[in-house]
């Protein structure tokens, strides 16, 4: 059975990427999303996507050097409220499927903290790039759902390599990679990051497990 997630959930043009507005709108039409995890100042886990401010909201300002309380004010302000990853958890009911990509490397208190929310819903993946996050979660929970993600560079000895390891249930590839029939020989779901095209979305949303956008 195939799976599709929203990115950001950006499910419209209009709409403002990784708020409760857009996922509320993204779970209406049966979609999962997929969104990214920052760590604020007072170690607050975010949907958001940037390490910096300044795309956003015009402020060049880290993500990890503000408290939640004053980022949810500017982005307030710009009627584009960030939300914490526990208001995401809130609002998917354990209903919805969630994937989550981990952006920076996390302490090991951000990781706790992490198992801590996952444990409000089963319908979940986390991943990332980089590996060392999935290693330190596998030492922490090894009943997590751990993906690792790959760039569009990345050749395929080393995506059939790593997908072997213990700490990887299953692996986030770049759209070029859809047509690539040497993966069928990887045993583990692999979801496919970003579709933008309708007739791609098209092509193949019987078949693989999409991650789309304003489509």
């Amino acid at each position: 059975m195939v799976t599709h997630y929203i990115h950001r959930g950006l499910a419209k043009k209009n709409f403002k990427e990784n708020t409760l507005s857009a996922f509320k709108y993204s779970f209406k039409k049966k979609y999962g999303i997929e969104t990214d995890l920052q760590v604020t100042k007072d170690n607050q886990l975010i949907c958001f996507h940037d390490f910096n401010l300044r795309r956003k909201f015009n402020l060049n300002k880290n993500v990890k050097d503000i408290n939640y309380s004053r980022l949810k004010k500017i982005s307030n302000k710009r009627k584009a409220p960030v939300p914490r990853l526990e208001d995401l958890l809130r609002i998917s009911r354990n209903k919805y499927p969630l994937l989550l990509e981990i952006k920076p490397l996390l302490t090991k208190h951000s990781l706790l903290n992490l198992i801590k929310l996952m444990k409000k819903t089963r319908k979940y993946g986390i991943f990332s790039f980089k590996e060392k996050n999935l290693i330190n979660l596998y030492k922490l929970n090894k009943k997590l759902n751990l993906g690792l993600l790959f760039l569009s560079t990345s050749n395929l000895r080393t995506i059939k390599s790593k997908s072997k390891k213990l700490h990887v249930k299953f692996l986030g590839l770049e759209k070029s990679f859809l047509s690539n029939k040497k993966l069928t020989k990887i045993r583990k779901p692999i979801f496919y990051y970003t579709v933008k095209r309708k007739d791609l979305f098209k092509k193949y949303k019987n078949s693989k497990n999409l991650i789309f956008e304003n489509l």
